[in-house]
């Protein structure tokens, strides 16, 4: 079995994740995203799909980084 590096439980389903030259081993998605997914600018949310990049900064979707001052991203085209 293998141990969760974010919660310590001792799971014989865990998997590993790599990032670069990262590698971390997680008992559940939460775990890992938790431990590996970026943080919004603006909201601090986890940012588990796409999200959007402006100047160097993530955000989560195009709301909040119009919110820092990116108004020029759009989420979709109508």
């Amino acid at each position: 079995m293998a141990i969760c590096s974010v919660c310590g439980n001792d799971y014989d389903k865990a998997f590993t994740i790599q990032r670069g030259s990262e590698s971390r081993i997680f008992d559940s998605f939460e775990c890992a995203i938790h431990a590996m997914a970026p943080q919004c600018a603006h909201c601090q949310c986890r940012i588990i799909g796409h999200g959007i990049e402006a100047a160097g900064k993530f955000y989560c979707c195009a709301h909040c980084a119009g919110h820092a001052g990116h108004s020029d991203i759009k989420d979709r085209t109508a």
